[in-house]
């Protein structure tokens, strides 16, 4: 018995503290919100994460890349500008579907009793203006902004620091590049340290939800599931497979290189461990090494298609989870935050989480809603992880195609094998 316990793995335990958490809080519904101590406990821990795991991947991914963009300059700024157009686009697609599913309306979580988007508001309470946002942006002081979790600040004092620091002579970016990499790496593992406690965390607060609003809040989940799925494949057909053709991508070859390595993506939820057969697969198709090469690492630190829009629907379903009723002007800021914030993170499972409670704490949003929705994340980690490696791949041959360089005879015997 002991033996087959300890294969279990973290997936397996957090299905089994979800049903656990969700019986208790069925049958004992009063006794369930005594339990919410060790699920506040999950969130803080969640939240001690936020600020160093932003700043390193975000200066990383911006100035990591330094020497690349200067040496194939004209590759990098195609690159980046498509990497931005796509991402947009599942930004607002993700945004789209969740409200008009809205898969979040029932589960009454509580709102938080003060969030970062009022400290921008009027002392009359009203609505904050465009001009008080901005200037809430810029941080007075990166210490505090990291203290209070403030999102949006920690971003723009990130991407003005990896601008200096990608200007900065070769000795210093030497120096600093490889420690904030090194800091990135123990943020990354210590993420996978709060993860062994997850399984606690989150059947306390399946226990706490559902003793709150009732075991309708699986339905809930249920629809957040399908929306996201929905949602993915939305992007797939009515943004990627548009991308192939105009750039005249051979989709049957495309399909079949990408099979395995979507495949992999897809069992093991990290982008990180399809990357070098997909790289191979790509090359095999007619896209040149050196595009490959630059491509896709760089897409993943700034395509990363499937958590981008993972990340729209999850922060609206928050807002709708709680009861909060947001604007347009508020989701389109909460948008442009997720953009930002989301790059570099993709490649490893569950980091992504770590961006999403950011961003619910800067604009003032219950952070058990993470704790919910990571009881069926693994779901959903499977199809925006394989999405993510797709669109990279797509976005080496988009690339190719754009360079002049796409070898449409490659590949042609393995095909018609």
């Amino acid at each position: 018995m002991f033996a087959a316990l300890r294969r279990l793995s973290l997936t397996h335990w957090i299905l089994i503290a979800m049903v656990v958490g969700g019986l208790f809080g069925w049958v004992l519904p009063a006794e369930s919100q005594t339990l919410k101590p060790f699920s506040q406990i999950f969130l803080r821990l969640i939240k001690s994460l936020i600020a160093p795991l932003v700043f390193a991947t975000l200066v990383i991914g911006i100035a990591g890349h330094g020497d690349d963009m200067r040496r194939v300059g004209r590759l990098a700024f195609k690159s980046i500008i498509y990497f931005e157009i796509v991402t947009t686009l599942a930004l607002f697609i993700g945004l789209a579907a969740v409200n008009i599913t809205k898969p979040g309306v029932g589960v009454n979580l509580e709102a938080p009793e003060a969030s970062a988007l009022a400290s921008v508001e009027s002392s009359k309470g009203k609505q904050a203006t465009w001009g008080q946002v901005l200037e809430h942006i810029v941080p007075t002081s990166i210490i505090d902004a990291a203290a209070h979790n403030e999102v949006l600040q920690i971003v723009c004092w990130s991407i003005l620091f990896a601008v200096a620091l990608a200007g900065a002579p070769e000795s210093a970016r030497q120096t600093l590049l490889p420690l904030l990499d090194g800091l990135a790496q123990v943020m990354f593992r210590l993420t996978s340290i709060v993860m062994t406690y997850a399984p606690i965390g989150i059947g306390a607060a399946i226990a706490v939800t559902v003793g709150h609003s009732g075991v309708k809040v699986l339905i809930n989940l249920a629809a957040l599931i399908l929306t996201l799925y929905a949602a993915l494949v939305v992007f797939m057909l009515c943004v990627l497979l548009p991308v192939a053709l105009i750039a005249r991508v051979p989709l049957r070859k495309f399909l079949q290189a990408t099979r395995e390595p979507a495949l992999i993506a897809f069992s093991t939820t990290s982008s990180e461990a399809a990357l070098p057969k997909a790289m191979a697969a790509m090359e095999s198709i007619g896209v040149p090494k050196r595009i490959v090469a630059f491509v896709m690492p760089t897409g993943y630190s700034f395509n990363l298609d499937g958590t981008t829009l993972y990340l729209a629907v999850a922060s609206i379903f928050a807002a709708q989870a709680a009861g909060i009723i947001l604007t347009w002007d508020q989701q389109l800021l909460m948008m442009l935050t997720l953009m930002l914030t989301s790059k570099g993170v993709a490649a490893v499972p569950r980091a992504s989480l770590v961006i999403l409670s950011g961003t619910l704490a800067s604009f003032g949003l219950p952070l058990e809603a993470v704790a919910v929705i990571l009881g069926v994340d693994e779901i959903m980690d499977m199809a925006r992880t394989t999405v993510n490696l797709v669109g990279n791949c797509l976005a080496s041959c988009v690339m190719a195609r754009w360079e002049g360089e796409f070898d449409d005879n490659a590949g042609e015997q393995q095909v018609a094998l």
